[in-house]
């Protein structure tokens, strides 16, 4: 019985900083859904659909290191909406939220 309530708490994992910190200039960041249907209105498969190149910054690291031994301060923080390259960074798995590994200079534009 033990173990199950183990089991359960491990799938409602929330994503915050504590759990995951990126090193250096890297950025985890959550992937945003794809879309399901075209602008046409046909259904896509799952196998169908593109990688979306959007998402949610979850969590910064302390920035790039400058050649004086200085950081950069890192342009994004954590809410924002950002757009980056498609296949750009690692995908992993946090509990059951799939998120993205990527550099700081992955990413191409904040969305406001």
């Amino acid at each position: 019985m033990a173990k199950k309530k183990e089991e359960a708490s491990a799938k409602n994992v929330t994503l915050t900083k504590n759990h995951i910190q990126p090193l250096g200039d890297r950025v985890v960041v959550e992937r945003e859904e794809s879309e399901t249907v075209t602008a046409g209105g046909i259904v896509l498969p799952d196998t169908a659909k593109d990688k979306p190149a959007r998402g949610k910054v979850i969590s910064v690291g302390a920035g790039r290191l400058l050649k004086d031994g200085t950081r950069a301060k890192p342009q994004v923080k954590p809410g924002d909406r950002v757009v980056f390259n498609s296949y750009a960074g690692e995908p992993f798995k946090l509990g059951e939220t799939e998120l993205v590994l990527m550099r700081e200079e992955d990413i191409l534009a904040v969305v406001e």
